[in-house]
């Protein structure tokens, strides 16, 4: 792949890779715009196939994350981290001890916190090395795992997609197909539950479909069974790019609303699913409730739970200006997503180069 020219195609405004044999460390951080702020993102831990393969990855999830904070209203920019391991087996303290020496390096233009692949014992240990870091556990002052708050997040966009589909906000007696079952969905899927929607559920780790099929209201299937169930509401909650052509074809849905970052595989998929007549929650509009969470932490007074939850609820209200933008400029729910975040990043450009 040629970076630079993706980069600069993107408007991304760095890139840092990180090396550390000894501590079995492989990393990179992409910083995508911090007009608004220091660039904030979580860090994932995969083993890519290829190099390419995770380039692409973080170049893209730090682009989304400047499009997610900007669409939220905060102040703050677009960055990620990727830690190039195995979660399951290859995880150390030096690795973490490192990769917070390697964040600490960027003089506070990124900000971790966890993502796929991280436990909050990770982000402590990197936070020994530096003061960058945000979600840590609430027994160290920290505002404890943003998931809670990215399912809460998801839940209030769900019923904000409801609302233009059904003419009511309420799930109660619908039926969601959640593919995954990690922190996130088992977040969302407490709030389905409670308002009475049923679930039926996957994942690809036989532990995690265990666990759900303990709670009542709840039907697990084989992972390569859930894209193509008849439900009312798909909530993709494991990795992206999981809606193209052909599983778009296969969907017996009306909304797609889930946690997954860059649940398109392309921007054509966008499109494909509106000529459909599935309306689709973006998801970097729906799944910002974790950094909404977190960026508290950084507020004046320090974290407030109440308040991050008030603001989180707002995700709702965006959702129904999206999807009303989308039918007024008549664009995909995609499109109109974006058309919200980059104007929230022009005004602030205009303002910074004005001295406002």
């Amino acid at each position: 792949m040629q970076i630079l020219d993706y980069m600069e195609a993107h408007g991304h405004e760095q890139l840092a890779v990180w090396n550390d044999p000894s501590a079995g460390l492989r990393a990179l951080v992409a910083i995508h715009d911090t007009t608004l702020g220091p660039s904030l993102g979580g860090t994932r831990i995969w083993p890519y196939a290829t190099e390419d393969e995770a380039l692409l990855d973080v170049l893209r999830l730090a682009q989304a994350m400047t499009y997610k904070s900007a669409a939220a209203g905060l102040p703050l920019g677009g960055g990620k981290g990727l830690i190039i391991a195995d979660s399951r087996t290859q995880k150390t303290e030096a690795m973490f001890r490192s990769y917070g020496r390697f964040v600490d390096s960027l003089g506070g233009r990124y900000i971790t916190t966890e993502d796929v692949g991280a436990t909050p014992q990770d982000i402590e240990w990197a936070s020994r090395e530096t003061r960058h870091v945000v979600g840590l556990s609430e027994e160290i002052g920290g505002s404890g795992n943003p998931s809670r708050m990215t399912g809460y997040g998801i839940f209030q966009g769900m019923r904000a997609a409801a609302r233009h589909v059904w003419g009511t906000d309420s799930l109660e007696g619908r039926t969601v197909a959640v593919q995954g079952f990690g922190n996130v969905a088992t977040s969302l899927s407490a709030h389905l539950l409670e308002a009475g929607a049923r679930l039926i559920v996957t994942d690809i780790d036989e532990a995690k479909r265990a666990r759900a099929a303990e709670l009542d209201g709840v039907t697990v299937v084989a992972p390569d069974d859930i894209l193509a169930h008849e439900c009312d509401v798909l909530a993709p909650c494991a990795l992206g790019g999981i809606l193209h052509a052909e599983t778009i074809a296969a969907l017996r849905c009306s909304i797609v609303c889930g946690g997954a970052n860059n649940q398109l595989r392309e921007d054509a998929d966008a499109l494909r699913l509106k000529e459909r007549g599935i309306l689709y929650a973006p998801d970097y509009i729906v799944n910002a409730g974790g950094v909404i969470n977190v960026s508290f932490e950084l507020a004046p007074g320090g974290y407030n739970a109440d308040a991050a939850r008030e603001k989180t609820s707002h995700i709702y209200d965006t959702m129904q200006q999206v999807i009303a933008t989308a039918e007024e400029q008549d664009v995909t729910t995609a499109e109109a997503a974006d058309m919200l975040a980059r104007s929230r990043l022009e005004e602030a450009r205009r303002a910074r180069d004005s001295g406002a």
